[in-house]
């Protein structure tokens, strides 16, 4: 998404019961780190702010533990990452990050709601050049210095640092994810996310009566047990 509406979407989100649906996102999440880079946190980056990203949510130590078995079990869920494009009311654009086991069942699924909700898929391929992905991380301001920490994070492959509020949110290339997760660590700074996003290359103002009819399909999307995120061009 857009980051002002990434940052409106947060303050929203504190007001939503959302533990039902978070947290089997989160453990999904945790399992395919796991899977794909090992169940030790000390030496798999990805798997680290995964759990960084649990925690900050408030999710039960027993779950990440969990989620970490699952990935080492025998009978684990072949979980793939799948991705979907389209278009939404007054032609936004819309990428929807997927991890599932069937990919029949959640093509169909998204297929729908884009459907029901003024809204169509676009060929695979079709946004590609309208998103860029990078790795983003979150903390607390805090009392950090935020100049030393933005020139320790430079060698690490920091592009941009930007402060919303008290939330500090650091950018840089999805490469640069593992380097600038370790800096991060070696400065002392406890993260409250840290993943691969898609930021859209050119974001779109939409007026925020366009913006109410657009919510509907994002939230339906975001609904869905497969999907782990969805990124907008809305500014």
């Amino acid at each position: 998404m857009g980051r002002a509406f990434e940052y409106r979407r947060a303050s929203k989100e504190a007001r939503w019961d959302k533990m039902s649906k978070i947290f089997p996102k989160l453990g999904r999440t945790i399992t395919m780190a796991a899977k794909e880079g090992g169940p030790d946190p000390a030496s798999n980056p990805k798997l680290r702010a995964a759990i960084a990203t649990a925690k900050a949510e408030n999710m039960p130590k027993d779950n990440v533990k969990k989620a970490i078995e699952r990935a080492e079990g025998k009978d684990a869920a072949d979980y793939q990452e799948v991705n979907y494009e389209g278009k939404g009311p007054h032609g936004v654009l819309l990428w929807v990050e997927c991890a599932t086991d069937n990919n029949t069942r959640t093509f169909s699924n998204v297929r729908t709601i884009f459907n029901k909700n003024e809204g169509q898929l676009l060929e695979s391929g079709a946004l590609g050049f309208m998103f860029n992905r990078k790795a983003v991380f979150q903390f607390e301001k805090g009392e950090h210095n935020l100049e030393e920490i933005e020139l320790e994070l430079i060698d690490a492959g920091l592009e941009e640092m930007e402060v919303n509020e008290e939330t500090v949110y650091v950018y840089g290339e999805f490469e640069s994810f593992g380097s600038l997760a370790k800096k991060i660590e070696e400065l002392g700074i406890e993260t409250t996310k840290g993943n691969l996003q898609r930021i859209p290359s050119t974001p779109v103002e939409f007026t925020e009566e366009q913006i109410e009819e657009i919510e509907p399909l994002i939230d339906k999307l975001e609904d869905d047990e497969d999907v782990q995120a969805v990124y907008t061009n809305i500014a």
